[in-house]
C-alpha cells in the first residue's frame, strides 16, 4: 500500500465521519438539547446586564 492509497482511505474516513456528525446534529432527537443550548449565552447576559444595574444603583 502506498502513500495515496492511504491518503484516499484518510481522506475517506474522514468524509464518512463529517457525514455522520452532519446526520447526528440534524437529527430530530438532539433539536431540543441544542435549542437549550442555544439559549444559554442569552440567559447569562440577562443575568449579568441585571446584576450590573444593581450594582450601579447601590453606588448611585
Amino acid at each position: 500500500m502506498d502513500v495515496a492509497v492511504f491518503h484516499g482511505l484518510w481522506t475517506g474516513a474522514l468524509l464518512v465521519i463529517f457525514i455522520g456528525i452532519v446526520v447526528w446534529a440534524w437529527s430530530g432527537k438532539r433539536k431540543q438539547g441544542f435549542d437549550e443550548a442555544a439559549h444559554i449565552p442569552l440567559a447569562d447576559d440577562e443575568l449579568e446586564s441585571s446584576g450590573a444595574e444593581s450594582k450601579r444603583n447601590e453606588y448611585d
